[in-house]
């Protein structure tokens, strides 16, 4: 399911390319990670640590949660309410709900397993934080639009992913049945 590599890699979804960053691919249910994004995320956008890894991998992850659970027919719903693209749009919706089901992760396996160290949470929450678009427009940019936002602001990737982890529950994750995100 996890597949890392380096550069570039074959998947069921077409070339994957380290430009691409992590992906999850539903044709063959894999998440790829090249390996230089760990180190971009830690050089360029200030994240390091174990468990801002682990939140990548984990919000890759929370989109083959989605597939198992037919997410995409709430996805579509949002589009045709939302549109696909912008701040509300539905890619954003679905991203977001990526992110609140790494936080159920990181809450149910710290509850079972005991994973958490003290500042791991801290590590996930900036890793949320520097992917956000706004925080990626500005800095490649110059500016933030909204309009074509399809991952969410920092604030709205931070949101999620706190709520996934103080709740617990994948019914905390319901980005498509609110207005506000």
């Amino acid at each position: 399911m996890f597949v890392p590599y380096d550069g570039a890699t074959r998947t069921a979804c077409g070339q994957g390319q380290s430009a691409m960053g992590p992906f999850y691919c539903p044709g063959d249910r894999r998440v790829y990670v090249d390996l230089s994004f760990y180190r971009e995320l830690r050089d360029r956008f200030g994240a390091p640590g174990d468990f801002a890894q682990a939140y990548v991998i984990a919000h890759e992850v929370g989109h083959h949660v989605q597939t198992l659970l037919g997410q995409d027919r709430e996805a579509e719903r949002a589009a045709q309410v939302y549109g696909r693209k912008g701040a509300t749009g539905s890619s954003v919706r679905v991203e977001l709900q990526a992110d609140c089901y790494a936080g159920v992760w990181a809450n149910r396996a710290n509850a079972t397993q005991h994973i958490l160290e003290p500042g791991d949470v801290d590590q996930g929450l900036a890793a949320a934080a520097a992917v956000g678009d706004d925080k990626l427009q500005k800095q490649s940019q110059g500016r933030v639009m909204p309009d074509s936002f399809t991952h969410g602001s920092s604030a709205q990737r931070v949101h999620w992913f706190q709520r996934g982890f103080e709740r617990g529950a994948l019914e905390a994750c319901d980005t498509f049945g609110t207005d506000g995100l």
